[in-house]
């Protein structure tokens, strides 16, 4: 049966793979999305089938509409968006939770929060397991993204708890692919935009800090395996590739995928940075029989094809 989706974000890199994913399973999606970080760039293949319908709207302000699952992924997700505007950034996580559970109570809709894994901030546990509360500064630079997604989560689980409304929670890892915004900041887009266009590499730190990166197409699979489990199963739970890198070990790869002759620079690490983030996905594994099955260059192929068509 055809089911009627919100996507909230639904323009933005995450958002736009997702509402490409429901079309093709036969669903009719509601793309919400205030375009400051998304792209219209974005959808534009998926304008024309009858079955999509996208929505200038910012999610700090409610929304209505009869649908039986919301995916709420608005909120911009890198250090460079989410620190532009950090009050917009705490207000579009809580009041987005807000407005979403309100909708979900409202039309007894499933929906979905796109937690992350920095909930987890600098690690002290490794690899993280969802039962890690977590190390993270509530006054630094990133608190607004931080503390606003852990906020999300507690409002996600109150409601769940107070008013029976069905949820689900996933945090996901470091994620990459194509329709990334080239100036995220991101070090994967970082990395190929520097490569391509013959700059240095900018490496934070010593470069032996670790990151685990997963490609877009095996988070979107595990988000709809989540959405689809029973309401008894809410989460949270990490989505993630457990494979750990180092960024020397990425700019590395990327130089020579890229056939660049960029040179590879040092800077000093940026305040409240994590130095490993790797996830613990046991529980994917075992509640949603999914773990991570592209392969870091394989994805990074696809990736640098995608930047190499829009630079």
């Amino acid at each position: 049966m055809k089911k009627r989706i919100l996507v909230t974000g639904g323009a933005g890199f995450i958002g736009s793979h997702l509402c490409k994913k429901l079309l093709e399973e036969g669903n009719e999606v509601l793309c919400l999305d205030n375009y400051f970080t998304g792209s219209k760039k974005n959808i534009l293949p998926l304008i024309t089938n009858p079955y999509f319908e996208v929505i200038r709207h910012d999610i700090m302000n409610p929304y209505y509409a009869e649908v039986d699952e919301i995916y709420n992924l608005a909120c911009p997700a890198s250090p460079i968006h989410y620190q532009f505007d950090p009050i917009r950034t705490i207000n579009t996580s809580v009041m987005g939770a807000i407005n979403v559970l309100g909708l979900a109570n409202r039309v007894k809709a499933k929906v979905l929060q796109a937690s992350t894994s920095e909930v987890y901030g600098d690690p002290q546990v490794h690899p993280q397991p969802e039962s890690y509360w977590g190390h993270v500064n509530p006054i630094g630079l990133r608190s607004c993204y931080d503390e606003g997604k852990r906020c999300a989560e507690t409002i996600f689980m109150d409601y769940h708890r107070q008013y029976k409304v069905k949820i689900k929670i996933i945090r996901i890892f470091n994620t990459y692919g194509p329709n990334m915004h080239p100036q995220d900041g991101r070090v994967i887009s970082n990395f190929i935009v520097q490569a391509l266009q013959g700059k240095d590499i900018t490496i934070y730190g010593t470069g032996r800090q670790t990151r685990s990166f997963q490609y877009i197409d095996d988070l979107i699979e595990g988000m709809t395996r989540m959405m689809a489990t029973g309401e008894d199963f809410i989460g949270p739970i990490n989505l993630g590739n457990p494979k750990e890198f180092t960024m020397l070990e990425l700019a590395e790869m990327v130089l020579r995928l890229t056939n660049s002759k960029s040179k590879i620079v040092f800077y000093p690490l940026p305040s409240d940075d994590p130095t490993q983030r790797k996830p613990d996905i046991s529980f994917a594994r075992k509640e949603l029989s999914w773990e991570p099955t592209i392969k870091l260059e394989d994805g990074l192929k696809e990736t640098i094809r995608y930047f190499r068509n829009i630079l």
